[in-house]
């Protein structure tokens, strides 16, 4: 079985990228804390987000909520977006 960050890999460069805008304007501490409190409830958050895909296109693509929400389910998803948030400072 592959190891979550090897499933994860392929959306680095959008992750990235959300990062690194958020470095930028200086909310990447509050990202990283909000990732810190919670980290126990991204299961559910990921739930929501799959159902939640319809009315959220509004606001952006299909294609990035679901990812979002694969990341937040992910064994090892939390820690993943961590280092990707921490790389981009």
């Amino acid at each position: 079985m592959s190891a979550p960050d090897d499933a994860l890999e392929p959306l680095r460069p959008r992750f990235a990228r959300w990062a690194a805008a958020l470095h930028r304007t200086g909310w990447d501490s509050f990202a990283l804390t909000l990732l810190d409190a919670g980290e126990p409830l991204a299961p559910l958050g990921a739930q929501a987000l799959y159902f939640l895909t319809p009315a959220l296109m509004i606001i952006a693509p299909r294609d990035a909520v679901q990812e979002i929400a694969q990341v937040l389910e992910a064994p090892g998803g939390i820690e993943w977006l961590r280092q990707v948030l921490g790389s981009s400072s």
